[in-house]
């Protein structure tokens, strides 16, 4: 079982942490600080693991002392319910538009290609093709291409990177049991 609870109190802060790395998104939060709840609720939901944070801080002089120790706290619950660390993947990666299938199109499109045109295609047109695609899709797609001296290669990584992403997006989760990804319960 990865779970772990932690209790931390200082002067400043009494943060109680419990966290099920194996869980469904539940959260139940009470930090004082409204955002960071709703913060830590999308942890939990797109991380797909539960929490429980109880913390009393000294929010009357800032929300400083708090936010910090409620990391420390969650990062001391995470490294011991990660235990000896066996059989996880260890690396992990993410590049997160606020939108994705929530039905709001938009496209966010930096590609600076080196050249015109790929044979007789326009890179041009690479543009149109997603504005075409969030449109109808009610996506939101951010697509950046952080280098590349051949346009052939940038117009080929950026349609290989779009492919993961959508594959990504679009996968069957089975930890999710049929629910949506959403804090608000709708896209």
């Amino acid at each position: 079982m990865r779970k772990a609870e932690i209790q931390r109190d200082t002067k400043e802060t009494q943060i109680r942490v419990a966290v099920d790395l194996d869980g469904t998104g539940k959260a139940s939060l009470a930090s004082g600080i409204p955002f960071l709840d709703h913060m830590l609720d999308q942890l939990a939901r797109h991380g797909a693991l539960d929490l429980d944070l109880d913390a009393k801080g000294d929010l009357q002089i800032d929300a400083h002392h708090t936010v910090e120790d409620i990391g420390i706290t969650l990062g001391m619950a995470m490294a011991k319910a990660l235990g000896d660390k066996k059989g996880i993947r260890r690396y992990g990666h993410a590049y997160v538009p606020l939108d994705d299938f929530s039905g709001r199109p938009g496209l966010e499109y930096h590609v600076d290609f080196r050249r015109a045109r790929v044979g007789e295609f326009d890179v041009d047109l690479t543009h149109e093709f997603f504005q075409g695609f969030v449109n109808h899709a009610h996506a939101t797609v951010h697509i950046d291409n952080l280098r590349g001296d051949n346009a052939h290669h940038q117009c080929e990584t950026v349609f290989k990177a779009f492919a993961r992403a959508l594959r990504m997006a679009v996968e069957l989760d089975p930890r999710a049991a049929g629910s949506v990804p959403s804090t608000k319960g709708s896209l």
